[in-house]
C-alpha cells in the first residue's frame, strides 16, 4: 500500500478487496437474460461462488436489474435500441422483454438477494447512470467494486469504465461474467486490460482473497 498526501493507494488485489471498502455488483442476473446465453447455468454457479464468499466476508452486495418500460412510456432511443436488439423493422413489433413483475425480469432464484442487500432497476447500460449506486458507494466509503453477471460486452464493460471515471477501482471476474457474443466479450476484456483502470481476475482468486481478508479481520 503506497501512501502520499494522507492517501492510501491500494496496488494489489488483496489491498483493493478490503471488505470494508469494496462492494460486489451482481449485474443483470435475471431469468430473461440468462435464458439468452448458452452457458447460463455455468455463469450462475460462478456468480453464486463469488456471492457466497462476499457474504461470508461481509462485503456489501448490490444487484442490478434491467427494466423495460411499457411501450406507452418508451421514447425514441428506447424504441430504436429495442428494434435493433429484437431485429424487427417497426416499433409496432417491439416487445418489452423486462417489464416489472414479469417472470423474465426477476433475478434467478439461486442468487436471491437478502434483505440486507441492495437491488436497483435501470433503463441504461451502465449500472451507475440514472441509479443510486454511486451515492450508496460514496456514503458507505466504498472505493472499489467487484463485478460479475451478464453481459461482458454489453453492460459490464461500460459499467467498469463508468465506475473508473467516478473514481472507483473495478475488479472484473472473467469466468463469472457471461456473454452473448464471446468474441465481443474478449475484445471488451482486452480493452479494459489495455486501459489499465480495472483489475482482471477470476472466481477462484477473488474467493481466496475474500476468505483471507475475512480471516484477518476476524482475527
Amino acid at each position: 500500500m503506497k501512501r502520499v498526501y494522507g492517501l492510501s493507494i491500494p496496488e494489489t488485489l488483496e489491498e483493493v478487496c478490503d471488505p470494508q471498502r469494496v462492494a460486489l455488483v451482481v449485474y443483470d442476473m435475471q431469468v430473461g437474460i440468462l435464458n439468452q446465453i448458452k452457458n447460463g447455468n455455468q455463469i450462475t454457479q460462478q456468480v453464486l461462488k463469488v456471492l457466497t464468499a462476499a457474504r461470508a466476508a461481509e462485503v456489501r452486495v448490490f444487484f442490478s436489474r434491467h427494466l423495460s418500460l411499457p411501450k406507452e412510456l418508451m421514447g425514441m432511443f428506447q424504441f430504436r435500441v429495442a428494434m435493433a436488439w429484437q431485429r424487427v423493422d417497426s416499433p409496432d413489433q417491439v416487445n418489452p422483454w423486462f417489464l416489472r413483475d414479469t417472470p423474465g425480469f426477476q433475478i434467478v432464484p439461486e442468487l436471491a438477494p437478502r434483505p440486507s442487500e441492495g437491488v436497483f432497476d435501470k433503463l441504461t447500460i451502465s449500472a451507475f447512470e440514472g441509479t443510486w449506486l454511486d451515492f450508496a458507494f460514496r456514503d458507505c466509503g466504498i472505493n472499489a467494486f467487484i463485478i460479475v453477471g451478464i453481459a461482458t460486452e454489453i453492460g459490464i464493460e461500460p459499467t467498469a469504465r463508468h465506475g473508473a471515471d467516478l473514481g472507483y477501482i473495478p475488479v472484473l471476474l472473467t469466468d463469472a461474467c457471461g456473454a452473448g457474443n464471446e468474441e465481443a466479450a474478449k475484445r471488451s476484456v482486452e480493452s479494459l486490460k489495455f486501459t489499465g483502470d480495472a483489475l482482471i481476475t477470476d472466481t477462484e482468486t477473488i474467493c481466496d482473497v475474500l476468505r483471507k481478508r475475512s480471516g484477518l479481520r476476524n482475527a
